[in-house]
């Protein structure tokens, strides 16, 4: 018998420690310090806001005039909020229903042309929105749902459900098939074994497809100016080109940077929520 030799991992040096860390300090600043000039420059006057950014913390007082300005603006920040809202959670519950469907389907389920047909879902996402938008629009117009926001979400899910349904066909067929098999033989079948037994199994994958679908939807902006002609229903990103302009063709900084500001409160709260599952969620089907 040959004895097992265990290996000891050797501890770093202090000095390459002090210098990860004080490294990754600087890259966190580096990353940190748009969004904090961004909030500060949030609190100027509106006076201020018009000058130069340095320094970019509010020099003459700190004042909510620019986000007063933005709520005063149409029918209020609230009702644009709604709509933003609206069309972000309808495109990621849409979006996660339909991709986990047609994920199972691809991973589990042999059909005809099952590996021609994934590759034409896959290749959808090499053709640039912006040259499909007249089929869209006249689409949409047919249907009767120009100018709406659920007509809007239609557009989103179309865009995201290629990437989301390769990301879960990857996170199913790094599930194991024997949990499946086990399952069949305890009698749980159909959307019971995809609800309970490889749901939370492929949870990470789910959450990830419906973060990534809620930040694309929230922060689109060329579709939902395209498509929306109505001003109460504009999104948050199309509410931010109206607002930023100021008398004879200025642009209001302060009320766009609250704009910014506010716009980036659900991104942050959601991605610090779940970066767990969706790091997972990426990484899942890597490794086999």
């Amino acid at each position: 018998m040959t004895r097992a030799r265990t290996f000891k991992r050797r501890p770093k040096p202090m000095a390459i420690r002090v210098m990860t860390h004080v490294a990754g300090i600087l890259v966190a600043l580096l990353f940190l310090a748009p969004i904090v000039w961004a909030v500060l420059a949030t609190f100027k006057s509106k006076a201020e806001s018009g000058r130069p950014p340095l320094p970019p913390w509010p020099t003459e007082g700190v004042s909510l005039a620019n986000y007063r300005a933005l709520d005063d603006f149409g029918a209020g920040l609230l009702h644009y909020t709604g709509n933003s809202v609206f069309v972000s959670v309808a495109t990621a519950l849409i979006t996660v229903v339909v991709s986990v469907l047609a994920g199972y389907g691809f991973s589990r389920f042999r059909f005809p042309w099952k590996s021609s047909l994934f590759v034409i879902v896959l290749a959808t996402m090499m053709v640039p929105f912006q040259s499909i938008v007249t089929p869209l629009f006249l689409i949409l117009a047919w249907l009767g749902l120009q100018n709406t926001l659920g007509g809007l979400v239609l557009i989103y899910v179309t865009l995201q459900l290629p990437f989301s349904v390769f990301m879960m066909r990857n996170a199913f067929d790094a599930v194991p098939a024997e949990i499946a098999e086990a399952a069949r033989i305890d009698g749980v079948r159909g959307f019971r074994l995809l609800i309970f037994v490889l749901g939370p199994l492929v949870l990470p994958g789910v959450a990830s497809v419906g973060l990534i679908a809620f930040l694309n939807a929230w922060n689109e902006f060329l579709a939902a100016l395209i498509f929306l002609t109505d001003q109460d229903k504009y999104t948050l990103p199309v509410l931010m080109t109206a607002v930023r302009s100021g008398r004879f063709g200025a642009i209001d900084w302060g009320a766009v940077q609250a704009g910014v500001t506010l716009m980036m409160i659900p991104c942050l709260a959601l991605f610090l929520t779940l970066q767990g599952y969706y790091i997972r969620g990426l990484t899942a089907g890597a490794v086999k």
